[in-house]
């Protein structure tokens, strides 16, 4: 006989993630008992990710389970909040136990790296969709915000972009064999890094920041909008991998990087007076941080080569609900 809902929260969710005293009623009752530590603010995110649309169909279990936490943990990341806790809603098209437990092996292993305790959820049954909701802590009045960036401030990103859209055009390819760069760009997709240390560093020193989930283009365009700014992008600067290089010619590399969603790298501006810190933030975090271009007068995003000769890139991002 399968196991009930009940016998897998029991088996594989209960006590999942690490052990926080802060947690003072976890899995197992109608609702999760916590306590916020005295002087700090709760930041708090959801993401639902959907088999076919946010991860391939196929993509493995354990991948699938990085991803939901990861994405959530990068939205922290984005805040310059620390994780706390998370909360998961699966829903599966059957009680599977061996795509349960690679699943949760995946959610379970991030988690305890960034101290997260899984502090409950729902398991049901239907087309194959998981939800996370992920809390964490930022001292009062130093959040991370969208709309805060300013004329003359530069701007940054983090690591390199493009590796996952590369990454999924692979992926789609169904290649059987795959040499060491494919295999990278494969795992840049299905095991994104939250950038959490670096958006902690962040606070104080940046003064706008998101994390890049549909595209640099998109993405960055947020934080000008909200800031009522313009912004002008070398696209010559965009940092990519050498596997993103081996893989694909020079003009995918660009567009991928400055479109391709799912880095879940950080965007973020700094001031001037600020920049003589990034060399310290880069080095306590061990996260590679590139000035790509500057915060200017008026609207919209302007992307040019080094030599001020716009790119001419197609940068649509990722909609949902648009063909």
């Amino acid at each position: 006989m399968a196991a009930s809902e009940f016998d897998l929260i029991r088996d594989y969710f209960t006590g999942l993630g690490s052990r926080r005293e802060d947690v003072l009623l976890g899995v197992g009752d109608d609702a999760a008992l916590l306590q916020p530590p005295e002087g700090q603010a709760v930041a708090l995110c959801v993401d639902t990710m959907v088999a076919g649309v946010h991860f391939p169909g196929d993509a493995p279990a354990a991948s699938v389970g990085h991803k939901a936490l990861a994405v959530n943990l990068s939205d922290l990341a984005a805040m310059g909040a620390e994780p706390a806790w998370a909360t998961l809603s699966l829903t599966l098209p059957d009680a599977d136990e061996r795509w349960i437990a690679s699943f949760t092996h995946g959610f379970g292993d991030l988690a305890r790296y960034h101290n997260v305790a899984l502090v409950g959820g729902d398991l049901s049954r239907g087309p194959l969709s998981v939800s996370v909701q992920a809390a964490g802590f930022v001292p009062r009045g130093r959040a991370l915000r969208r709309r805060r960036a300013r004329p003359g401030d530069a701007v940054f990103v983090s690591g390199t972009l493009g590796d996952a859209a590369l990454g999924l055009a692979l992926w789609q390819e169904q290649r059987a064999t795959l040499d060491a760069d494919s295999a990278w760009l494969i795992a840049r997709l299905h095991q994104p890094t939250p950038r959490v240390s670096l958006g902690r560093e962040l606070r104080g020193c940046a003064t706008a920041a998101i994390d890049l989930s549909d595209g640099l283009a998109q993405d960055l365009g947020h934080i000008l909008q909200g800031s009522g700014v313009g912004a002008v992008v070398d696209v010559d600067r965009l940092p990519v991998s050498e596997p993103a290089r081996h893989y694909a010619v020079a003009r995918r590399c660009l567009e991928a990087a400055a479109a391709g969603g799912d880095d879940y790298e950080l965007c973020f501006t700094v001031p001037r007076t600020r920049l003589h810190r990034l060399d310290a933030i880069a080095s306590r975090t061990g996260v590679r941080l590139t000035r790509i271009g500057t915060i200017e007068p008026g609207q919209g995003l302007r992307l040019v080569h080094g030599d001020g000769t716009p790119a001419g890139l197609q940068v649509p991002g990722y909609r949902h609900f648009t063909s």
